[in-house]
């Protein structure tokens, strides 16, 4: 049986980063322009996103669903042996991550596992999370003299929790086909659309359909398809494609009999998925007369929980015996499209 002492864990705390959302009406345009960092978008393209926000009463359920995730991790964490304190820290709106990290220092935390929840790898939902933290440190650094060594968890977009939280989703939607539907419709997993040059700088599209071909193995099916969702930018830049209402419009043209889709590049139903996915793509469906159903997000799901608590545990018993060395991170490129549709 293991001492006390070599039960202690490397780490203080466990560090969940997330987007971040307005939490009502008063707050959608404050924290738009926090997601646009001071980058000129026509006035008419804001409005639009505002519109989006409105329509679910200004709050993204994207906090409340990361506050439901952080606490499933705590509880799994402290029956693992491994009872860490679980924060949640957000690159555009309260809790921020320079707030989180003052907490934790108050509180003598300097040791942290962070991990950022975006199951695929690209700058957009990865780096660019990271260089915030970075950014939040130099601040407490300055403010405070103090700072938080943190540790970064990855590659977890093919562990057998997220692909089963994923497969049960997308059985339920199933489910809500009609009867004659449901071995003929095809899977359509969607993601974030990114710019195609930073795709060809990560495994971003490799990741993606690794995560989709497990999911729809463990269903035993072979019918399915990668879409993609919320591209911005400028009209003349090439994005990843095609455009799930697109696809969804030409499939049907070509005899496509019913869909189901689900959205594999997230991990909660925040309003980019409520809006482009259940709004604008089921308004199309509706349209066109095409079956589909929505699979939900794997949000809160018991084996999504089950999963960040086997990943963080994972990185504990790894790190036992000493924690890799900071890295300084990498000046992120600069980027002149703007950033991906609020959330």
């Amino acid at each position: 049986m293991l001492k006390q002492s070599q039960r202690q864990p490397p780490f203080d705390a466990v560090l969940l980063i997330s987007f971040g959302g307005p939490q009502g009406p008063q707050d959608i345009r404050p924290f738009l322009r926090n997601v646009l960092r001071g980058r000129n978008i026509p006035e008419v393209r804001f409005n639009s996103v505002v519109k989006h926000y409105e329509l679910f009463g200004g709050v993204s359920p994207l906090t409340d669903i990361t506050l439901r995730q952080a606490q499933g991790l705590r509880e799994r964490l402290k029956r693992n042996d491994f009872s860490l304190p679980v924060y949640v820290g957000m690159r555009n709106w309260h809790p921020f991550l320079e707030e989180t990290l003052q907490e934790m220092t108050a509180v003598g935390i300097t040791r942290v596992l962070g991990l950022t929840l975006a199951p695929h790898h690209s700058y957009s939902s990865c780096e660019q999370y990271k260089h915030n933290v970075s950014q939040a440190r130099s601040r407490l650094r300055e403010t405070s003299g103090l700072d938080i060594d943190v540790t970064y968890i990855t590659g977890w977009h093919n562990h057998k929790g997220f692909v089963q939280a994923n497969s049960r989703r997308i059985e339920k939607a199933l489910g809500r086909l009609p009867v004659p539907l449901q071995d003929s419709a095809r899977l359509i997993f969607a993601a974030h659309s990114i710019p195609t040059a930073m795709a060809s700088t990560s495994r971003y599209e490799a990741e993606l359909r690794e995560s989709a071909v497990l999911v729809t193995r463990a269903l035993r099916r072979t019918d399915w398809t990668l879409v993609y969702q919320s591209r911005s930018g400028h009209p003349e830049d090439p994005w990843l494609g095609p455009d799930v209402c697109d696809y969804l419009r030409y499939e049907h043209q070509r005899g496509l009999k019913a869909a189901v889709i689900c959205p594999i590049g997230f991990v909660a139903d925040h309003i980019e998925v409520l809006y482009d996915l259940d709004r604008e793509a089921g308004n199309l469906c509706q349209e066109i007369g095409l079956p589909m159903a929505r699979a939900s997000s794997v949000n809160d799901d018991p084996l999504f929980l089950d999963m960040l608590a086997d990943v963080v545990s994972q990185a504990c018993r790894r790190y036992r015996r000493g924690r890799p060395l900071s890295i300084a991170p990498r000046k992120p490129p600069v980027r002149t499209e703007p950033p991906p549709q609020a959330r």
